[in-house]
């Protein structure tokens, strides 16, 4: 069984149960029943603000915590007794973590940006 064109697209039926018994679409119909001529684009504007946003509230995490450490090693020198040494390592290593984490995703969005960029 032929199925219709669907742009430059044409398929064929391979399993006798995918057949069916209802009327096939065209693109233009189907489109117009499913909404999807708005939705494709409102749908990456959503995806591209909520990536947005994660990326700079990652970043300002990762800031805080930086400067949470700057805070607790200048406690440290002008009080020592106020802080445990643990707490002040356990901080650096967050923060390094944090700080190494961002790197790396820095590193792969710009790969990733340059391969797209040269994809031919």
């Amino acid at each position: 069984m032929k199925i219709p064109e669907l742009g430059s697209l044409q398929m064929t039926r391979t399993v006798e149960s995918h057949y069916g018994h209802q009327k096939l679409l065209n693109t233009a119909e189907a489109g117009k029943i499913l909404n999807i001529e708005n939705a494709a684009e409102t749908g990456v504007e959503k995806a591209r603000i909520s990536f947005e946003n994660y990326l700079i509230d990652a970043v300002k995490s990762m800031n805080e915590q930086q400067l949470d450490v700057n805070r607790m090693q200048e406690k440290l020198i002008t009080d020592p007794d106020s802080l445990d040494i643990h707490d002040v390592t356990i901080a650096m290593a967050k923060a390094r973590m944090s700080l190494n984490l961002a790197q790396t995703v820095i590193d792969r969005i710009v790969q990733g940006w340059s391969e797209i960029t040269t994809t031919r």
